[in-house]
């Protein structure tokens, strides 16, 4: 019998055979240890109805808003041959439905797309793009902002249209009411131009519901929230924003199934529980079936940046097996023990980038929940492996961040907090994470 998790159990296993975790979390789902995933045999992709326009939608949605590109900052390019070959296989393989958003990829990644879905029949994909009006909220800017998709994904209509990133009333009203924007989109619905018409939330749990409840006004036909088995019952409240989206019959886009991809690489205790339930499935596909499973749930979005990625996932939408009751008790656990970790909530969306001093926010984030998460932070320097762990972790740093890139050149200017979905101090935290590598340097007792 399997046991269940404990606290100590998985505080005890950070940091032992973190690299044999990260072999396992990324590999995919097979029967023959000697078989690749490119001669498994994929069913019929899970599909699911929409309730107001009755559009067959697959259960696996694209999230376009990491492609694999070329170069950083100001050379930064997609790598657009790499991004056709993955949307040609997406739709050989049943996925009909991309999202995107003007600030994606640094404003590249519509273009991208739109070149890419443009090489197949119209009526073979459905198109979800966003205003992503958080910086700007001139009506001009708006209008110009919706104009442009159309013209960089290539369509004369858009399926799924959102109102990007806001969480409460206030923002809502200022960015779409009180400058006249929202009558423009009411008329550009009216006209067929938006075939589907919602937003995604960025917010506290306690502004949802009123959001929400403007459907008697505005007849939302989807939202798309964040709900991952992390979030389900923790401070973000998936769960709640589900229900009040049921409760509503209003259809339900999952965005972050994977937290960025945290819930791919999680330490090896977790790893042998996952492996003893279901052997041949990979680390991902916990997280997938768990966002795919709720029955009001219209496509569950993932970021596939590489073919390997876009097969698992495939894998395990083709089709849908859902989750059991006793494998959701067993996430619940997993994920209380996995808030006890304290980790940064970073899910690499880089809204934040560029960052006008030029750092890698996103990188040094997730490198140092990397290291927190296989239990190589030290909280001593009279730790027995400190000299060893000390080395480790700053040879890492500089491989992950270029030096000129690091967290200590932070002035504390807090754009990116503006931006931030999140609501992540980032100053604070690129302070915590300087700190500490300045006490690994000099070798300060902490």
């Amino acid at each position: 019998m399997t046991k269940n998790i404990n606290r100590r159990d998985f505080i005890k296993t950070l940091g032992l055979g973190a690299a044999s975790a990260a072999t396992i979390a990324t590999g995919c789902r097979t029967n023959n240890k000697s078989e690749t995933v490119d001669q498994k045999v994929f069913g019929e992709m899970t599909y699911r109805m929409s309730p107001n326009k009755q559009e067959k939608v697959s259960l696996l949605g694209y999230g376009c808003m990491r492609w694999p590109t070329i170069g950083q900052g100001n050379e930064l390019q997609v790598d657009q041959e790499a991004v056709n070959q993955l949307v040609d296989y997406a739709i050989e393989h049943g996925v009909n439905y991309f999202d995107n958003a003007p600030v994606y990829i640094q404003g590249l990644s519509e273009k991208a797309t739109g070149i890419a879905l443009g090489r197949h029949p119209r009526d073979k994909y459905f198109v979800a793009t966003k205003l992503s009006n958080m910086s700007n909220d001139s009506y001009q800017v708006a209008v110009d902002m919706y104009h442009q998709s159309f013209e960089n994904l290539k369509v004369d209509y858009i399926d799924y249209y959102l109102l990007h990133s806001f969480g409460d009333m206030a923002t809502f009203n200022r960015r779409f009411i009180n400058n006249g924007v929202m009558d423009f989109i009411l008329k550009e619905r009216e006209a067929g131009r938006i075939r589907n018409l919602g937003f995604s939330f960025h917010g506290r749990s306690s502004n949802f519901d009123e959001l929400v409840a403007l459907t008697d006004t505005y007849h939302w036909d989807f939202v798309q929230i964040q709900l991952n088995y992390i979030d389900w019952e923790g401070p973000n409240d998936a769960k709640h924003l589900y229900e009040v989206l049921e409760a509503h019959d209003i259809s339900v886009v999952i965005m972050e199934p994977l937290l960025g991809g945290r819930l791919s690489s999680v330490n090896d205790y977790i790893v042998s529980q996952m492996k003893e339930r279901r052997p041949g499935d990979s680390i991902a596909s916990w997280a997938f079936r768990f966002a795919g499973s709720p029955a009001k749930v219209l496509t569950v979005l993932s970021g596939m940046t590489y073919m390997e990625h876009l097969q698992d996932n495939l894998l395990t939408y083709s089709p849908l097996e859902p989750i059991t009751s006793e494998e959701h008790d067993f996430l619940m656990e997993v994920a209380s023990n996995y808030r006890s970790l304290q980790l940064i909530p970073c899910n690499d969306c880089k809204y934040c980038m560029p960052c006008p001093y030029g750092i890698d926010i996103p990188s040094i984030l997730l490198y140092y929940n990397k290291c927190v998460n296989s239990g190589k932070i030290l909280l001593s320097s009279v730790d027995s492996n400190y000299k060893a762990a000390r080395k480790e972790f700053l040879i890492g740093y500089d491989r992950a961040v270029e030096n000129l890139r690091q967290a200590n050149h932070c002035i504390g200017c807090r754009k990116c907090v503006e931006e931030c979905p999140q609501r992540i101090n980032i100053p604070q935290q690129l302070q915590k994470v300087d700190a500490y590598c300045e006490n690994l340097k000099q070798n300060k007792e902490f």
